[in-house]
């Protein structure tokens, strides 16, 4: 079992601004000169792969009820649902013009719908989704398909469970944040146990195989007892994975964040107690670790991909297939197709501009180089592997490892004297004690963050 020990003086001591590492070169680094003529050669170059790749896509659906205050994500807040419908329109239209870019033979093995909210669509509208989708693409069957959706429980009907089922989801994503209804106050976010409850007991009895929890640690009004008694909650519903992440409060940026009061959030002792005390209560229940922010049970998916070794890290947090090429749909969606990362426009009136141009509604997106693959290779190593094995980088990528990177090696000095990591013969291994702090330790191969202007603003890693 993967029990992480929570040391606090650690923690405090290497708090900081930090990139999550969802990508490598992260989003800072994507730009306006990559454009659709790239896109379409990345695409023919992984088509031209031996043996092409399954295929992953991201539909962002960006559409919500009312606003979460603590929310940093692309939204659009509205009661005109109306709006979804041309929404869709669009998105058929996309996806006619990435279908036909990918090979036909290449099956979508992964498919996620993230928002927003996506349950925002009608039962019908889902429909619709789903049909477009798999007219232009090919779509997995039975137990080769991983088709989940992020679900508000408050925007699910009676149906929607049957619905979601009957379309081949198969795994659902909760957001919960806090049972707390002090802290849902705060935060404009009314989402009652029983709610929760009916949707994933819905969820079972439809076959929903995995079922994941969202929580948030250092919402205003938060203490380690009022979150104690969440997880107690939690660990009663026993979801098969939980996702708990830290609150970035970043009013500057994210407009929304100005209706929390700053001084209703929990100090930041406060809040150390919380995650310390939430990965003691979650260990001691029999979830594993599963790199930062997500704990599994031992059987679910993901902790059998970290076992497995094929265990990634996307936009969508920690995923279980590290051989898909990632194709994004929607308003803001981020795709990963052969060598190159890529981002489409966020604001709805340019997508839909875009498209009835018949162009892809292309925004940013960076190539990779030779030294971006390779640190790519090292910092996912970290983050899914917890270890780096130098042969394998010197085979992939013809490098001398303690060459290519000593600076990097040194500068682990402090970092193994703590009881983060080890450098032993031929290998860097991240130590229990370092895996809540993955990110400090991908940040030193990360050779962007040296000449990162203050102007790139990151949440900080604890």
């Amino acid at each position: 079992m993967s029990v992480v020990p929570f040391d606090r003086a650690l923690q405090q001591k290497y708090d900081r601004p930090g990139p999550r590492y969802t990508s490598y070169p992260t989003a800072p680094q994507f730009h306006h000169g990559f454009d659709a003529v790239q896109y379409a050669a990345a695409a023919l170059e992984s088509n031209a792969v031996p043996l092409p790749r399954p295929l992953s896509l991201y539909v962002h659906v960006p559409f919500c009820e009312s606003l979460c205050y603590y929310c940093a994500c692309n939204k659009i807040v509205t009661r005109h649902r109306g709006k979804a419908d041309v929404y869709l329109d669009y998105i058929e239209r996309e996806l006619a013009l990435q279908a036909a870019l990918f090979d036909g033979d290449r099956t979508v093995q992964q498919l996620h719908l993230g928002g927003g909210t996506p349950t925002y669509l009608s039962a019908r509208q889902l429909w619709r989704l789903m049909q477009s989708i798999a007219h232009h693409f090919r779509l997995a069957a039975g137990k080769e398909r991983e088709f989940s959706i992020e679900i508000d429980p408050r925007a699910v009907d009676e149906d929607t469970m049957e619905v979601l089922a009957e379309l081949g989801f198969n795994r659902i994503s909760l957001g919960v944040q806090d049972f707390d209804p002090r802290v849902q106050a705060a935060v404009n976010r009314l989402q009652s146990e029983e709610e929760t409850r009916r949707v994933i007991e819905q969820a079972r009895t439809n076959g929903v195989h995995s079922i994941s929890l969202d929580l948030i640690y250092g919402l205003p009004l938060q203490t380690v007892k009022s979150f104690d008694a969440t997880l107690d909650r939690v660990l009663d519903i026993r979801p098969d994975r939980l996702s708990i992440y830290s609150y970035a409060h970043l009013p500057e940026r994210v407009r929304a964040q100005r209706l929390i009061r700053t001084e209703d959030l929990p100090p930041a002792g406060e809040k150390l107690s919380i995650l310390g005390h939430s990965i003691n209560r979650l260990n001691a229940a029999g979830y594993r670790t599963i790199g930062m922010d997500h704990f599994a049970l031992p059987d679910n998916e993901l902790s059998r991909a970290m076992d497995a070794g094929t265990l990634q890290r996307n936009f969508q947090g920690y995923s279980t297939h590290a051989d898909c090429d990632l194709i994004g749909i929607g308003v803001t969606a981020i795709g990963k197709v052969a060598d190159s990362y890529s981002q489409n426009v966020k604001h709805l009136n340019r997508y839909y501009a875009e498209l009835d141009a018949g162009r892809l509604p292309l925004e940013r997106g960076v190539l990779l180089d030779f030294d971006d693959r390779l640190r790519r290779a090292v910092i996912e190593a970290v983050m899914c592997r917890w270890e780096v094995d130098y042969a394998s980088f010197e085979d992939d990528y013809n490098i001398a490892f303690q060459d290519y990177f000593a600076p990097e090696l040194v500068s682990l000095d402090e970092m193994e004297s703590d009881g983060l990591v080890t450098r032993e013969p031929g290998r860097l291994r991240i130590q229990p004690r370092g895996r809540l702090l993955l990110r400090n330790v991908a940040m030193v191969f990360d050779r962007y963050l040296r000449t990162a202007t203050p102007i790139v603003q990151y949440s900080r890693t604890v």
